[in-house]
């Protein structure tokens, strides 16, 4: 395969990060091809620049592949802007936090806390794919629900050597995401988690029913009965059960979203009616707010008719909208919302970034509690997966939410 051949395929890929190719059928081939595209670009960058060293060595041999290089000089301008564009997401989520939580929110963080990390391993970023050894150690496939088997068992990230006293930790509840029909515990925000467990944290991931099998709401009371779980056996890790904060991403980011909006529900509470499944603050990535399509996008109607209604909630919504309604986020909103950090990619694929912004418009009109959004040019759906420039900065700004959150809430619990 010639150089120009090569190159091709990364331009392609690098083309389709800059500007995703758009429609409904679509969107899961470029949000796959994108978000790799988009997070590795700094490994593709390194690549490109290698091939190309490597047709200049061998000029001697045989002629030099101009239009080769040529393509590879677009490609290497379009990966600098996307990593450009990766660096600029620390400066959109400091913007989303100082809007939220104030100018001075930094400072009042730094009085309580000395241990804020603002930087980005870069040791890290450069094997994405290493689980590295250190400080944070996991207990898994610890049984939560023990009637589901493997979809009942959950990890407990937490600090190496950790022992619990009678302060506990604060939690992070993780649920992954996955279309509500396949996925486990082990596949997204592991940054996240290791980067809190590391600072003191308990965090927890979960498995859940999944879809068609168990149709929705089997994957929400799950994420109940994991709450649940929390406020009565988390003291045993380390865990300080007053303070829960849950976050996820797509189908996990809709999941945290509605267990965030609907605590102690019996409807989603079966067996468990009197447990407290109550939240102190949710941190949804790119996920869906709208299961019945309010929005009136057609790529919302698509979602709902071609995939939602068949495979999720086994369904027909034109039948019956009234389950759509009640697994929508945006229109289960109310005053007593606990505060939210909301982040959506603007190139999102797979999930249109409007129902993002009409979420957070919903929670800054109806809730009476802080409502912090994040919108990140340029970034992809799934973009938490694995350590990147981009996640990084996420990581760290999530980080800032949550130790001001629990500030307030310690604060608030004092009085």
């Amino acid at each position: 395969m010639s150089l120009l051949q090569r190159q091709a395929v990364v331009t392609a890929l690098t083309a389709n990060a800059l500007h995703p190719v758009p429609g409904y059928r679509t969107g899961v081939p470029a949000m796959a091809a994108g978000w790799l595209t988009d997070e590795l670009a700094p490994h593709l960058a390194a690549l490109t620049a290698a091939d190309v060293v490597r047709e200049l060595v061998l000029h001697g041999r045989r002629p030099v592949d101009r239009p080769g290089l040529a393509l590879s000089a677009a490609t290497l301008a379009g990966l600098g802007w996307v990593v450009v564009q990766s660096q600029r997401a620390d400066g959109y989520v400091e913007d989303a936090l100082v809007e939220a939580l104030g100018a001075d929110y930094r400072e009042r963080l730094s009085k309580v806390h000395t241990d804020l990390d603002l930087s980005t391993p870069l040791s890290q970023l450069a094997l994405p794919f290493r689980t590295p050894d250190d400080e944070v150690e996991v207990l898994r496939d610890i049984v939560y629900a023990p009637e589901h088997g493997r979809r009942g068992l959950l990890d407990v990230y937490r600090r190496r050597g950790a022992v619990p006293d009678g302060a506990g930790a604060p939690v992070l509840l993780q649920v992954h995401g996955g279309a509500w029909t396949v996925g486990s515990k082990t596949g997204q925000g592991v940054p996240l988690m290791r980067h809190l467990a590391a600072r003191g944290w308990v965090c927890v991931a979960i498995n859940y029913r999944l879809a068609p099998r168990d149709p929705f709401p089997a994957q929400l009371v799950d994420v109940k009965r994991a709450l649940a779980w929390i406020r009565s056996d988390g003291a045993r890790f380390g865990a300080d059960p007053a303070f829960v904060a849950i976050t996820g991403g797509s189908a996990g980011g809709h999941l945290a979203a509605l267990a965030a909006l609907t605590p102690r529900d019996p409807a989603y509470q079966p067996g468990f009616e009197d447990a407290d499944t109550a939240v102190q603050a949710a941190v949804p990535h790119y996920g869906v707010y709208d299961f019945a399509a309010v929005t009136g996008t057609k790529r919302a109607r698509q979602l709902r008719d071609t995939f939602l209604g068949p495979r999720v909630l086994r369904t027909d919504p034109r039948r019956d909208l009234a389950p759509f309604e009640a697994a929508s986020p945006l229109l289960q909103v109310g005053p007593d919302a606990p505060p939210f950090f909301v982040i959506h990619g603007r190139h999102d694929s797979l999930v249109e970034v409007g129902q993002a912004r009409q979420f957070v418009e919903a929670l800054r009109r109806v809730s009476g509690e802080t409502v912090a959004y994040a919108e990140l040019p340029g970034t992809q759906h799934a973009f938490d997966v694995f350590p990147s420039i981009r996640s990084a900065h996420v990581v760290r700004g999530v980080d800032r939410f949550l130790r001001w959150t629990r500030d307030a809430w310690l604060e608030e619990r004092s009085r």
